[in-house]
């Protein structure tokens, strides 16, 4: 049991399991139903993939707090810019709009040496103010031509009856979890997490590393947009509100500890169905809005809690293994 629990995400896996004990004790009825849980695992996919990446900005000691407003301006760009570039042309445009702003953000944090969550605070603001201005505030959606375009169905709709959202998150898990860990590039990233200055001293351009990781965060967060859009090709000036705070709880919940060097990208994705299993089990069972916030709240305390006793049960400092 002690040789399990030294996984980063073994505090995610237990979670899971409580979530499904619970809720089927509870509501077994609703949770077990024909639509249930494909709804929770379809919110999982874009939630876990914004996740992943604020895992990996967790690793490395930082985090951010943009990535919220960085879905939201991604979807908009996409939708915008359709009408001049074409389906082709938005997503990408829209996607390297999201990479800049994680380029931006990493270059002020790490020149200005300003603490990156009060960079990303700044960035959460500044990025959703220019989704009001650029939408003046109103809803957007895809033309009708736009929506059934090849590459449009390429990231949204189903394949053999699940959504495709689901398959893409799968296959950000596969690459992203290979890259951190079967790579040199991801054995940097958790030196530098661990501490930067032994990183330094063995030669590891930290500052790279660290953009990087800010890179990959942002545009985690605009691909998880993509998958949105092409699914629900609407957009309005709120897309992505608060969805920050689920992705870095999801990420904690999954077993990464806030001062880098240690988690799991398989965690964070865990952690991502748990957040969304707890808000669709309030809303079936009619509970106010009020409650999932404060529910995330609670579950994100006791998941801090519970993985540094497990860290320290397991023969591990909370900092990495």
């Amino acid at each position: 049991m002690q040789r399990y629990a030294k996984r980063a995400d073994f505090g995610a896996i237990v979670g899971v399991c409580a979530i499904f004990l619970i809720f089927s004790l509870i509501d077994f009825s609703n949770w077990w139903s024909g639509h249930a849980l494909p709804d929770i695992i379809q919110f999982t996919a874009i939630l876990g993939v914004m996740a992943v990446g604020q895992a990996i900005m967790i690793m490395v000691k930082e985090i951010d707090l943009s990535v919220g407003s960085v879905y939201g301006l991604t979807g908009v760009s996409f939708i915008m810019l359709e009408e001049y570039l074409g389906v082709p042309g938005a997503m990408i445009s829209a996607l390297l709009i999201a990479a800049s702003l994680g380029y931006i953000q990493a270059f002020v944090t790490l020149r200005g040496k300003i603490p990156s969550m009060i960079v990303t605070l700044g960035g959460l603001f500044a990025i959703r103010g220019i989704i009001h201005i650029w939408t003046s505030g109103q809803m957007r959606s895809l033309p009708v031509e736009a929506k059934h375009h090849w590459l449009t169905s390429v990231f949204g709709g189903e394949l053999f009856g699940i959504e495709v959202a689901v398959f893409w998150a799968l296959l950000v898990l596969l690459v992203f979890s290979t890259l951190l860990w079967k790579t040199r590039f991801g054995n940097h990233l958790l030196a530098v997490g661990g501490d930067p200055n032994t990183a330094r001293g063995q030669g590891i351009r930290v500052p790279r590393v660290k953009t990087a990781a800010f890179m990959m965060c942002s545009t985690l967060a605009g691909f998880a947009a993509i998958l949105t859009l092409a699914d629900r090709p609407q957009t309005h000036v709120t897309l992505g509100t608060l969805m920050e705070l689920e992705a870095i709880a999801a990420a904690v919940i999954g077993g990464c500890v806030l001062t880098g060097g240690r988690g799991s990208l398989l965690g964070a994705m865990l952690g991502a169905f748990i957040i969304t299993s707890v808000r669709y089990q309030l809303i079936s069972l009619g509970a106010p809005s009020s409650w999932y916030i404060t529910f995330v709240g609670l579950v994100l305390i006791a998941s801090l809690i519970f993985n540094q006793l497990l860290a320290r049960w397991a023969g591990h400092a909370t900092h990495g293994e």
